[in-house]
């Protein structure tokens, strides 16, 4: 199933809670989480007593192999996620952890796929990988002996045919529903519109997923128990909020286009460092300017005035204050093209947070100044609308 300023490179991500650490796969965190502890013990039981059939006269080490059986079965859920991440990895998107846990695996990447393409091949590669796993599994079973380990390559088998195929049905949150995107979107050319295709796929799976027990007498005829039940409920629950979820996200990020750097920059006046605050205030005012840079002996940029540090200082005061002191110096990270517009933008000031940055042309002049509460003004009416 399927962006950091140098200075924070370094720090590792916070490890979600209730998570163990249990090794690294390409740089990558390799998570499990509590709940599957409790799944590899279900699994155990469930696999004793067919374990006492092919392998009588274990005893209480039967569920030993039945926790064998569920590590064997998982790493094969691990091979799944680290397709994921090689390939991810592969196309440039950072991947932080694989989270093991009680319905499968999820693989953390950061950032987008750029093309339809990057999209089909990181999702298709995990259902791939299950169905590679289940066949050679079947070809195992050729040459293995009977017994117990005949029963665990059996197992294997089963499971990732079963995984495979089923991660390849058409709706988000599984690998399907982003095979479908990556279509819709190279159809389309909308991004977003192929998330929201593959979203609706999702609700539509969840759906069928909370209907198969009242159909599997009919289909397999065998009647369905509570156990069959609960897990067409979790199942169901997991795949609806997932989707959701990417559909809430689809219908957001649709709305960042509008987020232009350059329309929301305000006009800006650019005063050397030691004139004193309430000269510039003044100078900003006559320019009909909302923001105010400083600059250095040599005329280059070097700071900009930061408006709730301007605010903070009484207006008796500003004549005696240089305007350097309310300014924040101009970091790499607060200067940023003017050209930045929808996802990117929100990323370049999600990397360095600040209350304003100055833009930027690309022959290094200043257009103007960017503030946070502009950028989050415009976002909020754009979602409202």
């Amino acid at each position: 199933m399927s962006e950091p300023p140098a200075d924070h490179a370094a720090a590792p991500p916070p490890r979600p809670p209730g998570t163990v650490r249990i090794g690294s796969i390409a740089g990558s965190d390799v998570l499990v989480s509590s709940s599957w502890f409790v799944v590899a013990l279900l699994i155990a039981a469930v696999m004793a007593p067919r374990i006492d059939q092919v392998q009588p006269g274990l005893g209480p080490w039967r569920f030993v192999a039945g926790l064998v059986f569920a590590v064997v079965l998982y790493g094969s859920v691990l091979l799944h996620e680290a397709s994921h991440a090689f390939l991810a990895r592969h196309y440039g998107m950072p991947v932080t952890s694989i989270t093991l846990h009680f319905l499968g695996g999820m693989t953390a990447i950061e950032g987008e796929a750029r093309r339809p393409r990057e999209e089909f091949m990181i999702a298709v590669v995990g259902p791939l990988t299950s169905l590679a796993v289940g066949i050679g599994a079947l070809a195992l079973l050729l040459v293995v002996p009977g017994g117990l380990i005949g029963l665990v390559v059996e197992g294997l088998a089963g499971a990732n045919l079963l995984v495979g195929i089923l991660n390849l049905i058409p709706g988000l949150p599984l690998d399907g529903g982003r095979v479908l995107k990556a279509a819709v979107w190279q159809a389309s050319g909308n991004q977003h519109r192929g998330t929201i295709a593959a979203a609706w796929g999702g609700r539509v799976t969840a759906l069928a997923a909370i209907a198969w027990p009242f159909l599997q007498e009919a289909v397999l005829g065998s009647t369905p128990d509570l156990l069959d039940f609960i897990l067409a409920f979790v199942v169901a629950a997991f795949l609806w909020s997932g989707a959701t979820a990417a559909l809430g996200s689809a219908r957001l990020r649709s709305r960042l286009p509008a987020l232009q750097a350059r329309r929301l920059a305000r006009r800006t006046v650019a005063v050397a460092a030691d004139v004193p605050l309430a000269e510039a205030v003044r100078l900003a005012r006559e320019a009909q300017a909302g923001s105010i840079i400083t600059l250095d002996p040599a005329g280059v940029p070097v700071g900009v005035v930061n408006e709730a540090a301007l605010l903070a200082t009484p207006e008796e005061r500003r004549p005696w204050v240089a305007t350097a002191a309310v300014a924040r110096h101009l970091d790499p990270g607060l200067r940023l093209p003017a050209d930045l517009a929808g996802e990117e933008l929100v990323r370049a000031i999600s990397r360095t947070p600040a209350g304003e940055y100055v833009l930027v042309e690309a022959d290094g002049t200043v257009y103007g100044v960017l503030t946070t509460s502009d950028v989050d003004r415009a976002f909020r009416e754009h979602v409202s609308r």
